[in-house]
């Protein structure tokens, strides 16, 4: 069973940065996907940003310029740094892993981020 704990998110104003973690445990060996999604209230669950074996796999147009996702590979852990922050970007923001090996999905718990002055 892989876990995945999320640190960060909060509350920030508008132009402000805030920074998730997602850290994966145990290390499993093999290709993988890791992502960031997000959902607001009252819409559907969006992907923000993947990496396909630490690698950038998709960033939302809605993000481009703002947001950045990076892996370290030490400590198996996926950030996404988020600067420019605008209050559409309030939501609930989750980080998930593929592993093509054992093709199962797994899911963090989620941590809120809310934009507002």
């Amino acid at each position: 069973q892989v876990q995945l704990v999320e640190s960060g998110g909060g509350q920030a104003q508008p132009g402000g940065s805030l920074r998730l973690s997602c850290a994966a445990s145990p290390n499993i060996r093999g290709s993988f996907i890791m992502g960031w999604f997000r959902q607001a209230p009252g819409k559907d669950r969006e992907l923000v940003a993947d990496v396909l074996n630490g690698g950038l796999r998709n960033i939302a147009e809605s993000v481009k310029g703002r947001f950045t996702t990076s892996r370290d590979d030490a400590k198996n852990t996926l950030y996404l740094q988020m600067n420019s922050l605008k209050p559409e970007d309030t939501a609930l923001y989750s980080c998930n892993a593929y592993y093509f090996d054992l093709r199962k999905t797994y899911w963090s718990e989620g941590t809120q981020v809310t934009v507002s002055s």
